[in-house]
């Protein structure tokens, strides 16, 4: 609120921009753990900010189905594009020159986009942007930030929310990242094919948030996610029980058609449930705050580490 939008877009994608030069320099170990610290951040502002103003649009589920469909595009396209590159003795660090230069037209094109954006505000929520900055200015800042913090972890939806994109989470990285592992171990698969089916399941992703998102929102958003969360669990077993490389990959792209609008449909539905005010801080924190929760109950759930003898 202090800085405006455009602000806010500038610091994320400077922060990608530093993140990714670091990177392409080829620095020692402890300066790549730190440019992707630098990464992690700006994406995690960059995603909140994006999440916040397309579901305020007139149809937010579309248009979060296009903004989340061009993560699925990356998904497809950077592992193909990187298993190319390698395999004609480009140095790895290299690749990261495309995410530098996307990065820079974001910059410009983001600060350009949203210079205006608070002017152009409608009068009613400007008011009380103007309000809230009045009390910042009288020395309330800090107790304004202490009571939102405490609404935001207090609130149903953002905890429910943090649970639900969680699990999410969870399960898509999990089958993008393990599904080749699983094919080579159990089905015997040729490692230089299977690593395709990554790429289908991103595929998959892809056209479903392109092309269901906007179906999805006129049967509702609450009853979409539900049948396409039981379609995703059906097809996950097929992938599973169904002892066939070809019959996995095809099911593997269909549990990523599936899945592919639950995160746009989610989103729209936590929108339309938290204050304006609550909204960019319940988008940016539900990953951290259902982490650190499943990660207390787990932890604690461990039995007792018996002592050694010896």
């Amino acid at each position: 609120m202090k800085l405006g939008r455009a602000k806010c877009y500038a610091l994320s994608m400077s922060l990608l921009v530093a993140g990714f030069v670091i990177i392409i320099c080829k620095p020692p170990f402890p300066a790549v753990v730190a440019s992707f610290f630098l990464l992690g951040l700006g994406m995690a502002v960059c995603l909140a900010l994006n999440n916040v103003y397309c579901a305020n649009l007139a149809n937010s589920t579309a248009a979060l189905g296009g903004l989340h469909g061009s993560y699925g595009v990356g998904g497809v396209v950077g592992p193909l594009v990187a298993t190319a590159m390698a395999s004609h003795g480009v140095r790895w660090s290299l690749f990261y020159c495309i995410n530098l230069a996307l990065s820079l037209f974001n910059l410009a094109f983001a600060v350009w986009s949203f210079a205006n954006y608070e002017k152009e505000l409608p009068a009613q929520l400007l008011g009380a942007l103007q309000q809230t900055a009045s009390r910042q200015a009288n020395g309330g800042e800090s107790r304004s930030r202490s009571r939102l913090l405490k609404q935001v972890v207090k609130d149903k939806t953002t905890l429910l929310g943090a649970l639900f994109i969680f699990a999410y989470q969870g399960a898509e990285v999990s089958i993008s990242g393990w599904v080749v592992s699983f094919l080579i171990s159990y089905r015997h698969g040729d490692p230089s094919h299977v690593g395709y089916v990554s790429a289908g399941f991103w595929a998959g992703i892809t056209l479903g948030r392109f092309f269901l998102s906007h179906p999805a929102h006129f049967i509702g958003e609450k009853l979409s996610v539900i049948l396409l969360v039981i379609g995703s669990i059906a097809f996950q077993l097929m992938t599973w029980l169904i002892p066939n490389i070809i019959g996995d990959a095809v099911a593997v792209a269909i549990v990523g058609l599936l899945l592919g609008p639950v995160y746009p449909c989610a989103t729209a539905v936590f929108s339309k449930l938290l204050p304006r005010s609550m909204q960019t801080s319940s988008v940016l924190h539900p990953i951290c705050v259902g982490l650190y929760g499943v990660m207390l109950v787990a932890w604690a759930s461990l039995p007792r580490v018996a002592k050694r003898s010896e």
